[in-house]
């Protein structure tokens, strides 16, 4: 492994390269490239490749990331509908504090007026995962406390192929993907779909509706090329996709008392709550080559998403949560009303209706040069950016009648339940990559200027506006990376960087974001059959927010909560220790292997300072929610390469706390070990067959206590399959 290779892999592998005159090819846009790239990026790098997907056959984005050191995961509905991903102490709930991307553009339906993700493509589509932590997330805004995450979609092949393969399993789970690509002269595409069923785990009481789901995504591409004789080399590529998702989700958890006796139990009030959702983007890419070592990438994107997720929101006056609290406490009532053997008027089942848009046009231009002796990759880019969450979120109301739910009345909507954010951002950011020898130092700058507003109606009809709110937030930030190559084998890495997240649409005028220093140094040490990156990191937040929604409310100091806006916890500090080993345990003459990938992650997170100006239920020396002390996870092979594979591994997360004080067990979830099974068999070269069971040893534990109560992991489920390329 060269010195010079890593360094031109590492600058230019984000930008969209278009080779030499031979290929047609327009790549994904990668932030982080191979594996091998991630040797010299000074920061944090994980690398999933679409045979490390296909080696475990993973449709739950949770367990495919599980791998990833620095990444916490919050489990909701055991199947990853809607994920919750932290990096680094940067809050899980809806991945709100992660920027997320699918082949480079934002892919959450607001990312700035309301940055929840309740949009997710089906994972089981991903070609590739890259998640990226450190500096180097200055370039991929807007949040950079913790890192960001980029999901590759399906390439356009160079030539003829493609893929068809299906699944069936337990609780009436199947699965469909097929794609084929060509690439014909100066012209290429791609047809591709992912569809997804299950009959879910769970049983409602005194119900025969399933909590299953129905996913369906359906993309398609168009690529020109310039041909290979012009003197001006450019592409575009054409990028549609749709999915829709119908799924019988709820918010309503368990109390501890029924979910010991019954994890997979699901009250009847629940039995209605049904989550309706339909996306739609559209991405137009453009690479223009102006030399050997410039080139002008930009794109042209919208999102439309829209959801009503219609669920029980309280009962007899009580919230779901306090209905839940209240169960555990001992109220008697309140468990009579959960088991439906006590008749309560009053059930609220609100539409959770919503519809977003999200666009922008973004523009890179890169540039490699030379000055006084020294190399320089240079990236230069901005970015306009427009998103909007419109809420009309009318309430059915119901009476619990002898444990059957009778209508019994409707609440049109007001106030926060018919209201419209929206929100106008520029970013800009100068990324400078000096080599220096053996060393690469890595400059980054970032402009953030976001204006948003929010306006509540007081009549349904909109006729009249009962509250405005706007906020207007301008920021800098700087990052400043460095990688010293020891030899072919050692580099070390350190780095700073300021960390940033904005606060929602909904928040007040004078809201600040969230804000942090970010501190990150280790080394890596990559051989011939071992690998290892150990990195320290800390930081310390100036602003710890909450972004409140009816998912993850704001506790307030007075008592009570509140479900939209932002409230800042104050000075916060997380620090910790990120350890990833892949190794080739045992090699034999015919090519029988032991392949071994380890990832294990220390983390200490608390607040340092409570804010005096905020109403939060938080104290000094409180514990940062959901953010586990230690986390690890192992897979152990079996693979003769081309013919056949087995894969163990094994996930440990020790229990987290729920809210900050973490006082007793009724705030703290529990350890989970979780062992996942994967074999498969090559039928021919083309062929291939194989059978998973996801949690082989049926454990399962209170993995959340959010939203409203605790709630299980997947229990033991199988699947068997079979795929065919040609």
């Amino acid at each position: 492994m060269q010195i010079r290779t890593l360094f031109w892999g590492a600058a230019l592998t984000p930008a969209l390269v278009l080779a030499e005159t031979e290929s047609h090819r327009l790549p994904a846009v990668d932030i982080i490239g191979s594996s091998a790239d991630a040797f010299s990026l000074s920061g944090s790098a994980y690398v999933l490749s679409n045979e490390d997907l296909e080696k475990k056959e993973y449709t739950d984005v949770h367990r495919m990331l599980q791998g990833a050191p620095g990444v916490y995961l919050q489990e909701e509905d055991g199947y990853g509908l809607r994920p919750n991903i932290g990096i680094r102490g940067a809050a899980s709930g809806r991945s709100e504090r992660v920027s997320l991307m699918e082949d480079g553009v934002l892919m959450a339906p607001a990312p700035y007026a309301a940055p929840a993700a309740y949009y997710f493509p089906s994972a089981g589509r991903f070609h590739g995962i890259e998640v990226l932590k450190g500096p180097g997330t200055l370039r991929y805004g807007p949040f950079t406390v913790g890192g960001a995450i980029n999901f590759l979609s399906t390439p356009i092949p160079d030539s003829p192929a493609g893929m068809v393969q299906l699944e069936t399993g337990e609780n009436g789970h199947q699965r469909g993907h097929a794609w084929y690509g060509a690439t014909h002269g100066q012209w290429g595409f791609l047809l591709e779909t992912h569809q997804q069923s299950s009959d879910g785990f769970k049983d409602v009481d005194r119900s025969d509706r399933d909590t299953g789901f129905d996913k369906r995504d359906y993309i398609a591409k168009l690529r020109w090329t310039s041909p290979a004789e012009a003197s001006l080399r450019q592409a575009l590529e054409l990028k549609l996709s749709h999915s829709s998702e119908v799924s019988n989700e709820t918010y309503l958890g368990l109390s501890d008392g029924d979910f010991h006796a019954d994890p997979n139990r699901r009250y009847g009030l629940s039995a209605l709550d049904q989550m309706d959702n339909d996306h739609d983007g559209i991405a137009l890419r453009h690479l223009l080559v102006l030399g050997d070592r410039t080139q002008l990438t930009s794109v042209i994107y919208r999102n439309e998403f829209q959801r009503d997720w219609f669920k029980v929101s309280g009962a007899g006056g009580r919230g779901l949560g306090g209905l839940i609290d209240d169960a555990n406490g001992g109220d008697a009532a309140a468990r009579a009303i959960l088991d439906g053997s006590q008749d309560v008027s009053d059930v609220t089942v609100k539409h959770n209706n919503r519809e977003y848009t999200a666009k922008g046009v973004q523009s890179e231009l890169a540039h490699a040069f030379t000055t006084a002796a020294l190399e320089h990759e240079m990236v230069v880019g901005a970015r306009f950016h427009q998103d909007e969450v419109d809420r009309y979120q009318p309430v059915e109301v119901f009476s619990q009648t002898n444990g059957v739910l009778v209508p019994s009345g409707y609440v049109a909507p007001t106030g926060g339940d018919n209201r419209v954010e929206e929100a106008d951002a520029w970013s800009a950011w100068l990324v400078d990559k000096v080599y220096i020898g053996k060393l690469i130092l890595t400059g980054s700058l970032r402009y953030e200027d976001i204006q948003s507003k929010a306006r509540r109606y007081g009549d349904p009809g909109r006729d009249t506006v009962s509250r405005r709110d706007s906020n207007d937030v301008s920021e800098v930030l700087a990052g400043l990376g460095a990688t010293y190559l020891l030899s072919d084998q050692w580099s070390l890495l350190a780095g700073v960087h300021q960390g940033f997240a904005p606060a929602g649409a909904s928040a007040t005028d004078g809201t600040d974001p969230e804000k942090s220093v970010n501190y990150e140094a280790g080394a890596r040490y990559w051989g011939e059959r071992v690998n290892v990156d150990a990195i320290g990191f800390y930081s310390d937040y100036e602003n710890t927010l909450q972004n409140c929604s009816l998912a993850y409310p704001c506790d307030l100091a007075g008592g009570g909560s509140q479900d939209s806006g932002s409230v800042s916890f104050g000075e916060s500090r997380v620090y910790g220790m990120e350890l990833a080993v892949g190794s080739t345990l045992w090699r034999a003459a015919n090519g029988l292997t032991v392949p071994l990938r380890l990832a294990y992650t220390y983390t200490r997170g608390k607040i340092t300072q409570s804010s005096e100006s905020s109403d939060a239920a938080v104290e000094s020396g409180d514990r940062l929610p959901y953010l586990p002390e230690h986390q690890a996870s192992v897979t152990v092979g079996l693979e003769q390469p081309a013919q056949w594979g087995g894969y163990l591994t094994t996930r440990y997360v020790e229990g987290m706390c729920v809210t900050g004080g973490c006082d007793n067990g009724l705030e703290r979830t529990d350890d989970l070990l979780v062992v996942d099974l994967t074999a498969s068999y090559y039928l021919t070269s083309a062929v291939e067959v194989y059978g998973k069971v996801d949690n082989l040893f049926d454990e399962q534990k209170i993995v959340a206590r959010s939203p409203d109560g605790a709630r299980p992991n997947l229990p033991r489920t199988a699947a068997l399959g079979i795929r065919a390329h040609f």
